[in-house]
């Protein structure tokens, strides 16, 4: 037996997904935080695990990790790795606001223009009329 994860994403329940908001965008975002929720509660359980093994064989103690500070190196790296990931976890946010900022240079210039899209369709009708 294979075990193949983009085949298992696509496994669903029986019946219908239960909805628990008006809007079904803050019902899959609902669903995509808990998952990644999960993912974290997994990962923070392997971290647990070989802290503990490291401890138990003594290469390394759990004081040891409490207590580390990383040089300027490892912070920087440290410190570039958490931009980039709240970059990553951000991004939809950032492409609204970018699609928003976008938006509203569009319209300032069609003022600007004295075009609006309410123009621009009676004009179209106009034109289909015509020909």
């Amino acid at each position: 037996m294979t075990f193949d994860p983009i085949d298992m994403a696509g496994n669903k329940a029986r019946g219908k997904r239960p909805v628990f908001f008006k809007d079904t965008d803050t019902d899959r975002l609902l669903s995509i935080l808990m998952a990644v929720a999960g993912e974290l509660a997994v990962a923070r359980e392997r971290v647990d695990t070989l802290e503990r093994l490291l401890e138990a064989r003594g290469i390394l103690e759990r004081a040891e990790i409490e207590g580390y500070e990383p040089d300027t190196a490892a912070a920087r790296e440290r410190g570039l790795w958490h931009q980039e990931f709240i970059a990553r976890i951000l991004r939809v946010i950032q492409q609204e606001i970018e699609q928003f900022d976008e938006d509203r240079e569009a319209q300032q210039q069609a003022r600007k223009e004295n075009v609006s899209a309410t123009t621009e369709l009676e004009e179209l009708i106009e034109e289909l009329a015509t020909s």
